[in-house]
């Protein structure tokens, strides 16, 4: 089936976030008195509240005070990028503009909120290139769960089957690939395992060497 859009996650896939993600979970847990390891945070990269909430507290108790700790995480991160930024991901903006030269329609499927979204995708002048922003505010269902991706090919005007999902973290590759979408992985602070790899169209080390997959549909 010929591919018509495409969709990107944003951190880690588009920013260099999801680093940051892993630092500032770890310093507000370690506020709050709880060890937070690295793969902790791996596991709850893009996963929506409803299985982030029961995943943390199977690990550190039902105590573990969920709401606080991640309020706490968003307040030093927001302050860390607006003092000092972020880096862009290697090869994003070659691949957008090899997509809007080549006339597909773009969208963005982010757990991150509309505000936050915005504010990051205008701060490196990318927000011009997307026909659609969809973020994790905007759905019933988070990721893992298929609605983000769904919404997102609606908004492109296209059944999620003629979309490729561009993604960095198991939990948007399974959203992506239960939507329908043909699914990009472009790994960031993990590689893929024998659990992804079945769902995947295609892996690429960076942004601008995804542009080969298109050669191949």
């Amino acid at each position: 089936m010929e591919i018509k859009g495409a969709i990107f996650d944003m951190d880690g896939l588009m920013l260099d976030t999801e680093k940051l993600l892993v630092r500032f979970w770890r310093e507000s847990a370690e506020e709050y008195g709880y060890n937070m390891t690295d793969e902790n945070v791996f596991a709850i990269r893009s996963l929506s509240r409803k299985y982030s909430v029961p995943f943390l507290k199977g690990i550190f108790g039902e105590e573990f005070p969920f709401n606080e700790v991640r309020s706490r995480r968003i307040s030093l991160m927001n302050e860390y990028i607006d003092n000092y930024g972020f880096e862009v991901k290697k090869g994003l903006f070659e691949l957008l503009e090899y997509l809007k030269n080549n006339n597909y329609r773009i969208a963005v499927a982010t757990a991150t909120d509309r505000e936050r979204a915005e504010i990051y995708l205008k701060k490196i002048d990318a927000y011009r290139y997307f026909d659609s922003v969809i973020c994790g505010d905007m759905v019933k269902n988070g990721k893992p769960e298929p609605d983000i991706y769904l919404t997102a090919s609606g908004e492109l005007g296209f059944p999620a089957e003629e979309c490729v999902a561009f993604e960095d973290s198991p939990n948007g590759i399974k959203s992506a690939y239960s939507a329908g979408c043909k699914v990009v992985m472009i790994p960031d602070l993990t590689q893929p395992d024998d659990d992804i790899i079945p769902l995947l169209s295609g892996v690429y080390e960076s942004l601008d060497k995804a542009i080969e997959f298109f050669g191949k549909e």
